[in-house]
C-alpha cells in the first residue's frame, strides 16, 4: 500500500486518469468499428512527429527560462532550412539532412538573439516568449512572399513569386525517416522505425548533454541561481545556451514532422505547435521549473494518443464525421488543463 501511494504521488492522479482513459478508448475502439492496428500506428506516428517539439521544452525549463512559448522561432529556422532544401532540389538523404544543415545556423542565430532578449526580461520570460513567437511568425508571413524563391513546386503559379501556403515534398524527402527500416504488420500497421530511432537518438543526446559539465551548470542556474553565481557560473550564458538548444530542437523537429506529414506548411501554421508542446510536457509531469526525459516521453504519448483516439471513437460511435470539432475541443481542453494546473515550485 505505501508503494502504491508513493507511485500515485510520483506519477500524479491526472496522468493516471488520462492513461486509463486512453486505455479505455483503445478498449472500446474495436466495438465501434475502429481498427486497433491502424489506430496504434497513427498514435506512434504522431508521437514521432511531435516528440522533438516536447523535448525542446527541457533545456529552457531546466535553465529557469520557463516554458518555451516562443518555440515558433526555432520552427521558422526549420522552415527556412526545408524551403532551401527544396529550392536546391535536394532529395532523399541529402534532402532531409540538407534541410537540417541549412536550418541549424539560422536556429543558432535566432536562438542567440532570442536568448539575449529573455535575459533582459527575467521573470517575464514566458510572456515575452509568446510575443516573440507570434511576432516572428507574422514577420515571416511577409518574408515568405518577398524572398527570392523560384522553385516551380514552391511559388504561386499565377504570380511566379511568393511561396505557397502548403508545399509538397513528394519526390524530395517525403517519408525519408518513416520508410527507413519501417516494419509493416498486416495492411494497416506500420512502425516508422527510422523516425522513432531518430527521435530516440536526439533524446539520448539531450540526456547525455544534461549530465555534462555544461548541462549540470545549466540546471544549477535554473534550480539555484545564487549558488550557481557563487560557483562562478554565468547565469546569462547558461540561459542563452539553453535557448539556442531549444531553438535547434524546434528547427529539427519541424523537419522531422514535415518529412512524415508530406508537406511544408508556411505562414501562420507554426503558431499552434508551441501550445501543444507545452501542454504535452506538463501532462507528462513537468513543471515550469523542472523537466525530464520521462516527462517528454509520457507527455508526448498521452497527448497524441488522446488527440488521435478520441475523434476516431466518437466518429464511429455517432456515425458521423465531427473529427475536426472533437480534435479542437480535446486539444484545447488538454492545453487549458495543462496550463492552469498547480505546480510545485522548486527552491
Amino acid at each position: 500500500m505505501p508503494n502504491l501511494k508513493q507511485f500515485v504521488t510520483d506519477f500524479g492522479w491526472p496522468r493516471i486518469i488520462i492513461f486509463f482513459f486512453l486505455a479505455l478508448l483503445f478498449g472500446v475502439a474495436p466495438f465501434v468499428g475502429v481498427r486497433m492496428d491502424a489506430s496504434l500506428s497513427d498514435v506512434i506516428n504522431r508521437f514521432g512527429q511531435n516528440a522533438l517539439f516536447v523535448l525542446a521544452m527541457v533545456p529552457m525549463i531546466q535553465a529557469g527560462c520557463g516554458l518555451n512559448f516562443g518555440l515558433s522561432v526555432g520552427i521558422i529556422a526549420g522552415l527556412i532550412g526545408a524551403t532551401l532544401s527544396i529550392q536546391f532540389e535536394l532529395v532523399g538523404f541529402l534532402g532531409f539532412f540538407g534541410a537540417v544543415a541549412f536550418a541549424i545556423p539560422f536556429a543558432v542565430l535566432f536562438g542567440w538573439v532570442y536568448g539575449k532578449l529573455l535575459n533582459k526580461v527575467k521573470g517575464e520570460e514566458m510572456t515575452i516568449a509568446m510575443y516573440v513567437g507570434f511576432a516572428g511568425v507574422m514577420f515571416m508571413c511577409i518574408m515568405w512572399l518577398v524572398l527570392p524563391y523560384n522553385g516551380p513546386t514552391m511559388v504561386w503559379g499565377y504570380a511566379g513569386t511568393g511561396l505557397r501556403t502548403t508545399i509538397t515534398i513528394e519526390g524530395f524527402w517525403r517519408h525519408f525517416l518513416n520508410d527507413f527500416l519501417a516494419v509493416q504488420i498486416g495492411s494497416n500497421f506500420v512502425f516508422p522505425t527510422g523516425m522513432i530511432a531518430f527521435v530516440a537518438f536526439c533524446a539520448f543526446i539531450m540526456w547525455v548533454f544534461m549530465r555534462t559539465k555544461t548541462g549540470t551548470a545549466l540546471t544549477a542556474v535554473g534550480s539555484n541561481p545564487d549558488y550557481a553565481r557563487a560557483s562562478g557560473i554565468s547565469s546569462d550564458k547558461m540561459r542563452t545556451i539553453s535557448v539556442i538548444i531549444s531553438t535547434i530542437l524546434g528547427a529539427v523537429g519541424i523537419i522531422v514532422y514535415q518529412q512524415s506529414y508530406g508537406f511544408v506548411q508556411l505562414y501562420t501554421a507554426p503558431l499552434d505547435i508551441p501550445f501543444t508542446a507545452v501542454a504535452a510536457i506538463l501532462i507528462g509531469g513537468a513543471s515550469v521549473n523542472k523537466a525530464s526525459m520521462v516527462n517528454v516521453l509520457v507527455g508526448a504519448f498521452l497527448f497524441q494518443g488522446l488527440l488521435t483516439m478520441t475523434p476516431s471513437v466518437i466518429n464511429s460511435t455517432l456515425k458521423t464525421d465531427i473529427s475536426e470539432v472533437v480534435r479542437i475541443i480535446v486539444s484545447n481542453g488538454i492545453i487549458i488543463y495543462a496550463l492552469t494546473r498547480k505546480t510545485k515550485v522548486t527552491k
